[in-house]
């Protein structure tokens, strides 16, 4: 009962709708049942040579009238499946883009688009159809059975006995049926995620040869869902079997009892037909029956699936108050004092149970210039952008913007203060504008101009045939031209802090010249901080933090960390080497 609930929770808010389709089916399966019985009026008529105009005209009513019902309870049903589909797929991406970064990037991305995509399929039939379905099957069975039993009660016993058996093996074997459709969709779900990944990384599963192997991978998913999909296929194919022989045995017997009562004078011909019509009719109650309970176990399967997002950790929704729109820093923030960012021992972990990726972490970023983060690996650098952008919450201590507590603000009106520029670059689906205003849709054109000379990308974009409206993806724009749209999205927001991880990875000498003079420039309004790969960067830095394991090592100036700390230096020693290996090939990727 607790797993048709969460079916039940999709249908619930539609219940006028499905009470009128049920209506509708309702009706339509009465004027069926009252077919057979104005067929024996005709054949009654006939015997006795009366006029065949009433039953004949019923017989027109009844199949005219049945028509209309079963148009529009097909209409009602499947409008309302359509409505069942919207508003799941709906709640489920509105989830996710309103889930905490590490509640969505804990699942595999395509496990999650499965879910949106064909679990909502299945959820169509089982929500609304088989429901309705169900009801009318059952129904129908009933009436079917009433209705012989009017005609005799003899016929009628041995239909029932047929009825039972073909019930009780039903009730053997659909609980397998639904435990095989529901590990199907689950290796469906993990096949979706795994070949989602794979084709993002397609040129290092290509460079690395291992494309039979990355094959063998996914298909091992695609064959483990065909199996137990075959396993379900099989249990219905016997299922259906069983109904079908076992209305077909009732029939045989039907016909042999039916002809020995009517020899014996004990039944009139008419009722004899009109039986058997029923008895042929039986097929369709059941048919309806099993085939609705097969897709109500899929349904009820794909319901919960979709229901665990539901569990998804979301951030507090916006506060009922106005936030500020990303324009230049107010008078406010360029005149007041202290840090516009500010950590204060701050300590924090990816789980419940995970070790601190950064400790004790007290850190103030100043309203204008130029922050440099550096360290090793695992040093917590990623981390901290996490805390600042509130992707993740600190353990202990507090995070501060323009002096007022994190914990006071809306995630939202934070981020309106901030601007981040990813390492990877991620393309956001639409055109080059569409990037260039994901942050800022109210930017004027000039001001797009404006962003798109100051990364060097004004010639290009007006190269290409359509312009900003050209349509961006991997093969449109190289990585350093889609590093500098990145950062171009980001400028255009002219942010109080704008965050980069590492902004000029994919350029050319000349070209990353431009970029930190666009650097350099929003640091003399505003704070820029950056997670420093190159040495130009960290040279550029008015100020440079040195992290190690999660802790604030030393912070000061370039040169004054070449002097005092060991850590610092080695890291530049390796910058620079990492540097003079990469000269002589240039970047070319601008």
């Amino acid at each position: 009962m607790t797993r048709m609930r969460v079916l039940w929770s999709f249908a619930r808010p539609h219940t006028g709708t499905l009470v009128l389709g049920l209506l509708l089916a309702l009706l339509g399966s009465g004027l069926g049942l009252a077919t057979p019985m104005v067929t024996k009026w005709v054949l009654d008529a006939l015997g006795e040579s009366a006029s065949l105009t009433g039953p004949v005209v019923t017989l027109l009513v009844l199949f005219a009238v049945g028509g209309l019902v079963a148009f529009l309870q097909w209409t009602l049903l499947g409008t309302l499946g359509e409505r069942v589909v919207l508003e799941a797929r709906e709640s489920m991406v509105r989830r996710f883009l309103r889930a905490t970064v590490p509640a969505v990037t804990r699942h595999p991305t395509g496990e999650l688009v499965t879910r949106v995509t064909s679990d909502t399929v299945l959820l169509r039939e089982a929500a609304t159809g088989a429901l309705v379905g169900l009801i009318n099957g059952a129904v129908m069975l009933v009436g079917t059975l009433a209705l012989m039993a009017v005609l005799d009660l003899v016929l009628l016993a041995t239909t029932v006995a047929a009825v039972v058996l073909v019930g009780v093996l039903f009730g053997v074997l659909m609980p397998g049926i639904a435990k095989s459709q529901q590990r199907a969709q689950e290796h469906i779900g993990r096949l979706g995620g795994v070949l989602e990944g794979t084709l993002r990384a397609v040129r290092t599963v290509k460079v690395s040869r291992a494309e039979h192997r990355t094959a063998e991978r996914i298909v091992a998913d695609a064959r483990s869902s065909a199996e137990y999909g075959v396993r379900a296929v099989r249990r219905e194919a016997l299922a259906w079997t069983i109904s079908w022989s076992g209305i077909q045995m009732a029939i045989i017997l039907i016909l042999a009892v039916g002809a020995w009562r009517t020899a014996e004078g004990q039944l009139p011909v008419s009722s004899l037909i009109a039986f058997l019509l029923y008895a042929f009719g039986l097929m369709e109650p059941i048919t309806e029956l099993s085939q609705n309970l097969t897709a109500l176990q899929s349904g009820i399967a794909a319901a919960e699936r979709i229901r665990q997002i539901d569990d998804l950790e979301i951030e507090p929704a916006a506060r009922d108050r106005p936030v500020r729109e990303p324009r230049p820093t107010t008078a406010r923030g360029r005149d007041a004092e202290g840090p516009v960012l500010e950590l204060r021992n701050v300590t924090a972990a990816y789980g419940p149970d995970a070790a601190p990726a950064v400790r004790g972490v007290d850190l103030a970023i100043p309203r204008r210039g130029h922050v440099a983060i550096v360290g090793p690996s695992g040093a917590g650098k990623t981390t901290l952008f996490s805390l600042i952008l509130r992707f993740l919450e600190p353990q202990d201590g507090e995070l501060l913007l323009d002096g007022r507590p994190y914990r006071d603000l809306a995630h939202d009106e934070i981020r309106s203060h901030l601007a981040y520029v990813e390492q990877d670059t991620p393309i956001v689906p639409g055109t080059i504008r569409d990037n260039l205003l994901f942050s800022h849709p109210e930017a004027s054109e000039e001001e797009v101009r404006r962003v798109l000379a100051a990364v060097r990308l004004d010639a290009k974009m007006q190269g290409l045939p359509d312009g900003l409206d050209t349509p961006l993806s991997g093969t449109t724009v190289s990585g350093g031209e889609r590093q500098r749209i990145a950062l171009a999205r980001a400028l255009l927001r002219t942010p109080d802090v704008l965050l980069l991880d590492e902004a000029t990875a994919q350029l050319d000498g000349l070209t990353e010249a431009a970029v930190h003079d666009c650097i350099r420039s929003r640091a003399d309004s505003g704070a820029v901080v950056t997670i420093a790969h190159r040495l130009s960067t960290v040279i550029d830095a008015d100020t440079i933090v040195v992290l190690e394991a999660g802790r604030v090592r030393a912070r000061g100036g370039h040169e004054e960390l070449l002097a005092t700390d060991a850590l610092y230096r080695e890291l530049v020693e390796a910058l620079r080497i990492a540097e003079r290996a990469a000269a002589p090939h240039g970047s070319g990727a601008a």
